[in-house]
């Protein structure tokens, strides 16, 4: 009979029979996860950039497209309303079809949209594909200047051929080397994914955990996606008023940001890279203010545990 120490050493090793892979939450190494956050914010920062900078090159745009600044600031509005409404259905449908799926998609269609925008002639034309111009924070103090420097020395079509070139190499990084991360398609890491779903690189990538190909029966049925899924967050109290706060927020910042490049121009004659400097001191605030908060809430659960 073997010693009770034996027995209880042995039986861990029995009642926990479970794999490598279903222990370990992630199987991306901490390089891959290191330059997925950083392609994921990167990208992130598209959508903000493209309002941004913007907003110095209105009084040029209205101009040459012989139309008023008050139409021209229409095309801000819709890129807003497309802005809000573009996650409801982004959001679900890349939680069922993938991440990169999604990403390539709306990077194709915000590529081609700013190619548009830097060649067409017309106010119709403009409105029409800057609804589309939506990608999915330095954006806030870099757009502005960025946008008033290019509108200042190259024009304010070089503002739309810049971002399209910068989505384009966005674009091509995706295609080869972005992975899939969604958890329903690859689990941990450790799944194969569908073909639509695979990088390039993927295919000459070894992997330290074998891969493992699901089962048909534990592949998921394609389902539309329900924009009113995200909805549902807003029935929680807590979501909800803190989205009231922030919508209450940025409403108001919109529409200071939106007037205050044309107004500066009209009252101080103003250049249009001066009229890009105006917003610096907001998004130096901003940087400042997203820093700090996430220091005082990195240090609350140390001084709860003190408590």
């Amino acid at each position: 009979m073997a010693p009770n120490g034996m027995e209880a050493r042995e039986k861990p090793e029995e009642s926990n029979p479970r794999t490598e892979d279903e222990t370990v939450y992630s199987t991306f190494s901490k390089t891959s996860k290191r330059w997925i956050s950083i392609a994921a914010s990167f990208s992130a920062m598209f959508s903000g950039l493209s309002s941004f900078i913007y907003y110095p090159a209105v009084t040029p745009i209205a101009e040459d497209l012989n139309t008023s600044i008050e139409r021209v600031n229409l095309t801000i509005t819709s890129y807003l309303i497309v802005s809000g409404l573009a996650p409801l259905i982004i959001g679900d449908l890349a939680d069922r079809a993938g991440r990169r799926p999604l990403y390539i998609l709306t990077f194709t269609i915000y590529f081609a949209a700013n190619v548009g925008l830097a060649l067409q002639d017309s106010y119709a034309a403009l409105f029409s594909t800057l609804t589309d111009a939506r990608s999915t924070n330095t954006a806030p103090s870099l757009g502005p200047i960025l946008g008033g420097v290019v509108a200042q020395r190259l024009g304010w079509r070089w503002i739309f051929w810049l971002l399209a070139i910068f989505s384009g190499c966005q674009l091509l990084g995706m295609i080869l080397l972005f992975p899939e991360t969604a958890r329903t398609i690859v689990g941990n890491g450790s799944l194969s994914p569908q073909a639509l779903n695979k990088t390039i690189g993927g295919y000459l990538r070894s992997r330290r955990v074998p891969v493992i190909t699901p089962e048909p029966s534990a592949t998921r049925k394609a389902r539309w996606p329900n924009p009113l899924a995200g909805l549902s967050i807003v029935l929680d109290k807590k979501s909800a008023l803190t989205m009231l706060v922030g919508g209450i927020f940025y409403t108001v910042y919109s529409c200071l940001a939106a007037s205050l490049s044309t107004i500066c121009i009209d009252l101080y004659d103003l250049n249009y890279l001066e009229a890009g400097l105006v917003y610096l001191p907001a998004g130096i605030g901003g940087i400042l203010a997203a820093y700090s908060t996430g220091k005082s809430k990195s240090r609350e659960p140390l001084i709860m545990l003190c408590d």
